[in-house]
């Protein structure tokens, strides 16, 4: 039991300091320090190395953002709450002082074409939160493709508004993006319309 506590400190250590500086700016005495864990428990909890905690943390942060989505979206209207969405998810970041955003994101960016591995466990997840945000559009009784090319622009605006909130210290683009997610549904409902018409 102890040795599971070690494990989940390792991991939850990681993804804040992925979350705040990202993989390659992280260490693993910084993950010891911040973890309160020794140095070779992280060797005897993850036999790969840092490579191996990445993995870990890419599956354990998309479970439990896939959570804080699945959460929101389901007191949701996909027709009509989008921007407020993207707002709450601005105060967010904002209340943190634009310190954290998406550890997924982080990482994608770093191995994207670096580290092949790394990057199919991250598509793995972006895969997975689209097909939840496609099932969600689904209530609009819409087609699948429109339901998946609307969970495309809306995960793609918001991780894109985390890059600028975090790079201009401001809500704004989160803001601005989830008018044009909003737009855009309204744009595939119009679109829907005139097909059955």
């Amino acid at each position: 039991m102890a040795g599971s506590g070690t494990r989940d400190r390792i991991l939850a250590a990681t993804a804040e300091l992925y979350r705040r500086q990202g993989m390659s700016a992280t260490g693993l005495k910084q993950i010891s320090a911040m973890s309160g864990a020794p140095f070779g428990s992280i060797y005897h909890h993850f036999p790969g190395g840092k490579e191996a905690i990445s993995a870990e943390v890419i599956r354990s942060e998309g479970v439990r953002y896939g959570n804080l989505v699945v959460a929101q979206l389901v007191l949701t209207d996909p027709a009509t709450g989008i921007p407020e969405l993207f707002q709450n998810a601005g105060r967010a970041m904002q209340a943190q002082d634009y310190s954290e955003a998406c550890s997924i994101e982080t990482i994608a960016l770093e191995v994207a074409s670096t580290n092949e591995s790394l990057r199919q466990e991250s598509a793995t997840v972006f895969e997975h939160w689209l097909t939840v945000l496609a099932q969600w559009f689904g209530q609009l009784h819409i087609s699948d493709e429109q339901c998946r090319r609307l969970a495309l622009t809306t995960l793609t605006a918001l991780e894109g508004a985390f890059v600028l909130c975090r790079t201009l210290r401001s809500v704004d683009p989160i803001i601005a993006a989830g008018h044009g997610v909003q737009a855009a549904v309204v744009a595939e409902l119009g679109s829907e319309r005139r097909s059955s018409a």
